[in-house]
């Protein structure tokens, strides 16, 4: 009896230790399949958002482009004297670029997002801030000039971070 089961542990065994690499082996072989399928459909997906994504990147540089004050101010003329009319005009300008613009954030990154509102912002802000000392429209006008003749606009500095992410992204 004693060699009965001798016997039988003997054809077991093997099958056992068979059955158990076996298993394993086809373990990590539907494993490495499933990383592979991963990787085909992350870079299928990838190819597919990166012309929207890229496209997005492309509509954010040009909304910093049309908000430079500098830029703004040549293309948008004073309808009068009254500075607050063309203050309301430059920053209801800035806004309607912006609300045009507003939906690129879901393609672009957080970073380059907070970028572009800092900047956004920061025009409007210093538009105000300018709007202040200055008596007429074309005291206005001339006084943005001024101030951003000596000190770079904000729109350069988001824009350098925009060209980042897109090479980032290549």
């Amino acid at each position: 009896m004693e060699d009965k089961i001798l016997e039988s542990i003997g054809y077991i065994l093997p099958a056992t230790v068979t059955g158990l690499v076996a298993y394993y082996m086809f373990k990590g072989f539907i494993k490495h399949q499933d990383t592979s399928k991963k990787l085909a459909l992350l870079s299928e997906r990838k190819k597919d958002t990166l012309p929207i994504r890229l496209q997005a990147y492309e509509r954010m540089l040009l909304f910093c482009e049309r908000i430079n004050p500098i830029k703004m101010l040549v293309r948008i003329k004073p309808l009068s004297e009254n500075k607050q009319d063309y203050l309301q005009l430059l920053i209801a300008n800035v806004e309607q670029e912006f609300e045009h613009n507003l939906v690129q954030q879901i393609y672009i990154s957080d970073d380059s997002w907070t970028a572009i509102l800092a900047t956004k912002n920061g025009i409007i802000n210093k538009l105000k801030q300018v709007a202040e000392t200055s008596n007429t429209a074309h005291d206005l006008r001339e006084n943005v000039i001024i101030y951003y003749a000596k000190k770079l606009p904000p729109t350069e500095t988001a824009i350098s971070l925009i060209k980042n992410e897109v090479l980032r992204l290549l």
